[in-house]
């Protein structure tokens, strides 16, 4: 999540002038009647979406520590074959009938053949399993070799592509170890464009290494310049292992502050947003009507299965639909493919996830979004305890109303677009507020 806290802020008693806490306490007041009556529906457990998981890449970008493997030898037929079964079997064990979405993600599933893709998605139509408007999204690095592969994945059934541009400054490129150029890139958007109109998305880094301000506003007005529907930003995150991590700790190289960073996000808002590029989310942004369903899927916390090496879903089981379960993959592929030959999958583990834990994710997941929570899906997941129920006799929470960070009305619980940026600062407080409450409810709610 993006930490973009420029000084801190304390949330303690007595902050916001005394008409704003009035108005918190008589919205907690009207939310409290148009959300007393319980839930008319549940949460349909026959729906989830897919995420597929293509282990190999070309080679490692020097920030990345996602479960990849460099391309060498691999058997695509063995691991297309796996990837089929596997998804066969999870199918069975959730009871799911309609896959919603699909998302092509890595590694790099540019990398694998356009069949293999083709035999996935028709393995789910085979079984009646994708619904006629799913959105089936693909990972791609833009290439020559990739982008000429396109076309091929359009016609296996991808009507969404996501390019993974990063950066339009070829220094900063082979200092990220990506393997492509910017020429590659503005090729491959605009073959992507003629071929998937209307479903182009651009994942954009900023916070890269020696990355200055002034530089960084004129390169997200030429991101913008794409004319793509959909943006995703990320801000780089060292991690533990990389090569770029040791070179920062080494002193070889520096990255911005963190003022620098703030800084860097706002401004990016700002030139999206003038582009019609609205913020639905942290770290996305697109065009009216062009957000990303899959992604949103995640920060509803709806079911989704999870297939291939290291792969996470969180879906029930058919035999227990009250229990969502939490489920990771065999992380290696040779041994991830060994187990879902002898097993038919490869679950390495399984954890129950109980409503706290379901509260929580949400409570993380959707307040980074535009919409935040609605009280019925809140309530679809503990209808003994409302939304209103954090805020109750909890005074720092109706603080952080009256400071303008949360919205709480008849549509549910929002983080504003100031409280958006210390997000961060805010969540530890509910996260508390909901083991209070849920302390005192023990007796009601498992």
């Amino acid at each position: 999540m993006l930490r973009l806290i420029r000084k801190h802020i304390s949330i303690g008693g007595g902050i916001g002038p005394s008409w704003l806490r009035i108005s918190a306490r008589q919205a907690l007041q009207v939310c409290k009647l148009s959300t007393s009556a319980e839930p008319t529906q549940q949460s349909n457990v026959n729906e989830a979406s897919l995420y597929v998981h293509w282990p190999y890449c070309a080679r490692r970008c020097t920030y990345c520590n996602f479960n990849k493997y460099i391309r060498r030898k691999e058997d695509t037929e063995r691991m297309t074959a796996c990837l089929t079964r596997e998804l066969k079997t999870l199918i069975e064990l959730s009871g799911v009938s309609k896959i919603k979405t699909v998302f092509f993600g890595g590694g790099t599933p540019s990398l694998a053949p356009p069949s293999s893709i083709q035999t996935i998605l028709d393995t789910l139509k085979a079984g009646d399993l994708l619904i006629p408007a799913a959105e089936v999204s693909l990972e791609a690095n833009p290439t020559h070799l990739e982008t000429s592969r396109l076309r091929g994945f359009r016609d296996a059934g991808v009507n969404r592509l996501s390019i993974g541009v990063q950066t339009l400054c070829d220094t900063d490129l082979k200092t990220l170890g990506r393997d492509h150029t910017v020429a590659e890139s503005l090729r491959c958007v605009e073959e992507a464009k003629q071929l998937f109109p209307g479903q182009v998305s651009v994942d954009v880094m900023f916070g890269r290494p020696s990355q200055k301000l002034k530089d960084w506003q004129t390169e997200i007005k030429q991101i913008a310049d794409l004319c793509v529907n959909h943006v995703s930003l990320y801000q780089l995150t060292l991690e533990r292992g990389t090569r770029l991590h040791k070179l920062v700790e080494q002193g070889m190289i520096s990255t911005p502050d963190g003022d620098t960073l703030a800084d860097m996000y706002l401004a990016a808002l700002e030139v999206l947003e003038s582009y019609g590029l609205q913020r639905y989310e942290v770290s996305n942004f697109a065009q009216m009507g062009y957000e990303s369903q899959h992604n949103q899927a995640y920060w509803q916390c709806k079911q989704y299965i999870g297939i291939g090496p290291g792969a996470n879903g969180r879906f029930s089981r058919e035999t227990d639909s009250s229990v969502r379960e939490a489920r990771i993959q065999t992380l290696e592929p040779d041994n991830w493919m060994f187990e879902v030959e002898k097993y038919g999958h490869a679950t390495r583990k399984v954890t129950q996830l109980s409503t706290k834990d379901r509260l929580e994710e949400f409570l993380c997941q959707g307040l980074r979004t535009r919409e935040g929570i609605t009280h019925k899906d809140w309530l679809l997941l503990s209808p003994p305890l409302d939304l209103v129920n954090l805020f109750q006799s909890n005074k720092r929470l109706t603080n952080i109303l009256d400071m303008g960070y949360l919205v709480i009305d008849q549509q549910g619980l929002r983080a504003t677009p100031s409280g958006i940026l210390v997000l961060d600062s805010v969540l530890p407080y509910l996260l508390v507020a909901l083991s209070d409450v849920m302390e005192v409810h023990k007796t009601s709610v498992a």
